[in-house]
């Protein structure tokens, strides 16, 4: 086994956590949400997107919650991701003072279809016109690919189209590729077949795992990933978030899960657990809820009692 002895998490409850809530952050909280993130060790957070704001109007405040992270000297050492889905995202990403961004497409047209109204080429022709400019102004980009592991509406995916847009996002410019099992379908085995299949044309360092866990199966799959020498890896805190476009699908694995599945294995992650569960609770108080978070709730529960 190729187990690493050092992990990356990449943090996005800020994002792809808050933006399935049905509750609507302010935007002093999600300031300090972010820098008790970062407090805790996690150096690379989702911070936002610059989307349409009446389709998302959780992530309305974009513009102006970038430009106060980047007042914040605590967060200077962070890097700070900010999704785009098309060139007029790019423009209002630049305005704020972004470097970081992250784009996303599907290995699924019919998800795509109903995610950004686009079939998986005419996103590919939007990233196309996004990287042009992103590359011109010296911007960092990573990519998100869905329904790797299989789509909703589609059922099983196909490897060799997960390649292809692979590719072409590798020659666009693209640093990093998260894979993505979007509705919490994939199996260790499954997790093992496609790093293996892709292995053949790219170095793995290339890919970051994104996995939801709404069966349960997040953190198996984690290990799948750690088995074959994967070592970067997208979590949420608390477990936040969802897909509004996968009917049950519940959020991506806690970052609590990884953290615990990590130090418990003796892989360094660089994050205190202690001030994760801190910025947890912070952001579920905020949001009235509770976490799914065995890991988070079992440390919460301990030191309850201490």
């Amino acid at each position: 086994m190729l187990m690493p002895k050092k992990v990356s998490i990449i943090e996005v409850g800020p994002r792809d956590g808050l933006q399935n809530e049905k509750n609507i952050i302010g935007l002093d909280d999600k300031v300090t949400y972010i820098k008790l993130l970062s407090e805790a060790g996690l150096r690379e957070i989702e911070a936002t997107s610059f989307v349409r704001a009446e389709k998302i109007p959780q992530m309305s405040d974009g513009i102006e919650l970038y430009k106060k992270l980047l007042l914040e000297p605590s967060l200077k050492q962070t890097t700070l991701y900010s999704l785009v889905p098309n060139d007029v995202g790019l423009e209002n990403a630049l305005e704020a003072g972004v470097k970081d961004i992250a784009i996303f497409t599907a290995t699924s047209n019919t998800f795509n279809k109903k995610n950004i109204n686009a079939t998986i080429d005419e996103s590919l022709k939007r990233i196309d016109l996004v990287m042009k400019k992103a590359n011109a102004e010296g911007m960092k980009a990573r990519a998100y690919i869905s329904t790797v592991f299989g789509c909703p509406y589609e059922g099983e995916t196909s490897l060799v189209e997960l390649k292809k847009i692979a590719t072409h996002l590798k020659n666009l410019g693209i640093k990093e590729i998260s894979l993505g099992d979007t509705i919490g379908v994939a199996n260790p085995l499954q997790v093992k077949e496609v790093i293996n299949y892709l292995s053949n044309d790219f170095s793995l360092d290339f890919f970051a795992m994104h996995f939801h866990d709404t069966k349960g199966m997040a953190v198996a799959n984690t290990l799948a990933a750690l088995q074959m020498g994967l070592s970067r890896f997208d979590s949420s805190s608390g477990g936040l978030g969802g897909c509004p476009y996968a009917i049950g699908a519940s959020g991506n694995v806690a970052t609590e899960d990884l953290v615990t599945l990590f130090s418990s294995m003796g892989i360094d992650c660089g994050v205190d657990m202690k001030k994760l569960a801190a910025a947890s609770s912070f952001i579920l108080k905020k949001l009235n809820k509770t976490s799914q978070s065995k890991s988070l709730t079992a440390y919460l529960s301990q030191t309850s009692q201490n």
